[in-house]
């Protein structure tokens, strides 16, 4: 089986000549750099949103927006932008690559440019570092036909009081050793557990299981508050799917009927196997997999028209 993660996409040779806007100028690919001392490169001082492009409107705005400033207020990270100047930065830059739907944002923002190379904030006395990326992109074909393999890894995604797994920041270097981990073990992703030892988030994307017509994911309570996670749990709510925000272990996660993840990129992307042992019939594929992904698409279709 062919290597794949959640954010595997298809090649296309526009992502070559791209525009960045950066702190307020559209500037080329090969032009978009930030200094040695900028605060997000040395210190991963910073959070970031993944948001994707479907008929010309970014899904689910104003809830990414939501998550960016309240994460930004709660480390003292004063943006300089209001969400509607954010707005116009991005239709800038999908505007200028040509972009009205299959394209995926990643919007940065760091401290800043700090004047020494150490870690106070009060370091960074030149304002924020604003990056707004965006790449044609969909995902590989293959990823619905095969699914992930997943890894149970050592590394937990942990307390809030070690860094609240809430922050989208751009420190991510938990996530990455999974990632590794998961590597190592011949997988393609980690499925990370809690500090209780139960089930929590995969290093990149949310985890949910479906056992005799039920849907379980974590409690939430040590994972990324994923904007398509919530939307997964709205419309099992709202269409009669039971869905449970809960503790699970392994031996609940082997035994699933079906199972995936979500995530802005990927949507819903089907797990085919966890350390080895294959899930359900059909690579983690299903019906109960098969109506969420219709009733996304449909969600899709009626915010974005």
């Amino acid at each position: 089986m062919p290597e794949y993660t959640t954010h595997a996409a298809q090649e296309d040779a526009r992502n070559e000549n791209l525009m960045i806007w950066l702190n307020g100028r559209l500037v080329p690919k090969e032009q978009a750099v930030v200094s040695v001392y900028d605060s997000g490169f040395m210190l991963g001082d910073g959070m970031w949103e993944g948001m994707r492009l479907y008929n010309g409107t970014w899904a689910f705005f104003d809830t990414h927006m939501d998550r960016l400033y309240d994460s930004c207020k709660a480390v003292d990270l004063d943006i300089g932008m209001t969400r509607e100047q954010m707005r116009d930065a991005m239709q800038q830059t999908a505007a200028a690559n040509g972009m009205t739907g299959d394209a995926h944002c990643r919007l940065m923002v760091t401290r800043g440019v700090k004047v020494r190379p150490f870690q106070h904030p009060n370091l960074s006395q030149s304002g924020p570092t604003v990056v707004i990326l965006m790449e044609h992109s969909k995902p590989v074909d293959a990823l619905q036909g095969q699914g992930i393999r997943l890894a149970t890894v050592p590394q937990v995604r942990g307390l809030p009081m070690a860094q609240d797994a809430k922050y989208n920041s751009h420190s991510k270097l938990n996530c990455v050793i999974a990632c590794l981990q998961a590597q190592q073990a011949g997988a393609d992703e980690g499925l990370m557990l809690d500090p209780h030892g139960f089930v929590n988030t995969t290093n990149a994307c949310n985890f949910f299981v479906v056992r005799r017509g039920e849907v379980w994911t974590s409690t939430g309570d040590y994972c990324m508050n994923g904007v398509t996670r919530q939307n997964v749990i709205n419309l099992c709510r709202a269409n009669d799917i039971p869905v449970f925000e809960r503790n699970f272990s392994l031996v609940d996660a082997y035994g699933a009927d079906e199972a995936f993840l979500t995530g802005t990129f990927g949507a819903q992307t089907p797990v085919a196997e966890i350390d080895g042992k294959p899930i359900g019939f059909d690579g983690g594929r299903g019906p109960v997999l098969t109506r969420i992904r219709d009733l996304y698409k449909g969600l899709i279709n009626e915010v974005t028209r």
